[in-house]
């Protein structure tokens, strides 16, 4: 599988593919790029230390704009003029719930599932207290997620916003965003998207999709680094009414003035705040660049048999030991990783890692394989699995 995978060259550019360590975890935190450590010893050598504080008019002012174009080019199905790096996830959902919930006045209801990632549930429910709001939980299925029938039942005039993930952090379930979007669009509502676990795996088309908001972060499938920081998405039709909570002197009209009042910028800048994380976005400046060379719909296509091989070796060597897939077995239905469900997952994974076997673990009993397809390979992903196996056995 690896002679005939069309993308396997790219895996020799990762640092410590060539080592026997399996990685099972790109969903969590990518692999560093090669060129990303010549890039570093340059920005250092040649751009900080001798362009300093010139850099700011030369070039770092304009990268969060900049970068967020070439992310929503290659990755995101966006126009130029929507996207911008900057802040932690969480920051930026906040920014883009509180923007949500103050353009749709009247308005009391935040609609989320009780399975989406923790901080988009946290987020939205100290919204919901600090605006006075109601949460308006959809329970779903762990093993799958949100469907579009789900939505439509619970939305109506009372809801301001719908949270969702794209691909669902526990299943992988990729979710029928812009069904999801009509849905909520046909009652007045708008749509917060986050595209943590598919934002460099999976094509997205956020402007056809109708999407109004959408946030995601780099250090996954865009291999940005540990906290590396993330992105976000506010359609061209909001740019000019929208406003954020966390207003900063980067966010401002003519910011170096350092005028006495705040007056929001136009265009997605406005959505910026403080200082941007010059060095943290380097990272992913080369792998954008590298999934624009390898072409996002070949990853996709990757992605979709890397997971297809992982359930079908798990069916061959992990169900006689009570093993259950717990994400869709239609490689169109998921997104790049799959969970694997035992009650003694936790301690399989403790001991794997022991053993320089890297998957994730998250409750209840799911062993998280995480496949990036431009650094993992077939081999790997096989070894991985027979370790699970191994370490299964030998707890019996």
């Amino acid at each position: 599988m690896d002679d005939a995978d069309p993308l396997a060259g790219f895996r020799a550019r990762f640092v410590g593919t060539e080592s026997p360590l399996v990685y099972l975890d790109g969903n969590s935190l990518g692999r560093p790029l090669a060129a990303t450590a010549e890039r570093l010893r340059r920005f250092v050598e040649e751009e900080w230390a001798v362009r300093l504080i010139r850099g700011w008019d030369e070039r770092w002012f304009d990268l969060p704009l900049a970068l967020g174009d070439d992310l929503a080019r290659v990755c995101l199905g966006a126009a130029p003029g929507q996207v911008a790096v900057g802040d932690s996830t969480t920051v930026l959902l906040y920014k883009l719930m509180r923007a949500a919930v103050t353009a749709r006045p009247g308005r009391t209801e935040i609609v989320i599932d009780r399975d989406q990632f923790p901080t988009d549930r946290y987020v939205a429910m100290g919204i919901a207290d600090e605006c006075g709001m109601t949460l308006r939980w959809v329970d779903v299925d762990p093993t799958t997620g949100l469907t579009p029938d789900q939505v439509a039942e619970v939305v109506g005039e009372r809801t301001a916003l719908v949270v969702l993930n794209h691909v669902s952090y526990r299943s992988a379930w990729l979710a029928d965003t812009a069904a999801i979007t009509r849905a909520a669009h046909d009652v007045g509502a708008l749509v917060l998207l986050d595209m943590c676990h598919s934002a460099g795996v999976v094509p997205s088309e956020l402007d056809a999709w109708g999407v109004d908001l959408a946030a995601g972060c780099t250090y996954k499938y865009l291999n940005g680094g540990p906290g590396s920081p993330a992105f976000c998405y506010v359609a061209a039709r909001h740019l000019e009414t929208f406003t954020q909570p966390i207003q900063g002197w980067m966010g401002n009209t003519d910011p170096f003035r350092m005028g006495p009042d705040y007056v929001p910028v136009e265009g997605i800048r406005r959505f910026l705040s403080g200082t941007p994380a010059v060095v943290g976005m380097l990272a992913i400046q080369d792998m954008v660049g590298l999934v624009e060379e390898a072409g996002l719909h070949a990853v996709r296509r990757k992605s979709e048999q890397l997971t297809a091989h992982a359930v079908d070796l798990a069916d061959k060597h992990l169900a006689v030991y009570d093993v259950e897939v717990a994400s869709p077995r239609d490689p169109e239905l998921r997104g790049g990783h799959i969970t694997l469900s035992h009650p003694r997952m936790q301690e399989v994974v403790a001991t794997l890692w022991e053993r320089d076997v890297i998957p994730d673990y998250r409750d209840p009993g799911g062993l998280r394989v995480g496949l990036s397809p431009l650094s993992t390979s077939y081999d790997e992903l096989e070894r991985g699995i027979l370790a699970v196996g191994e370490v299964l056995g030998a707890l019996a």
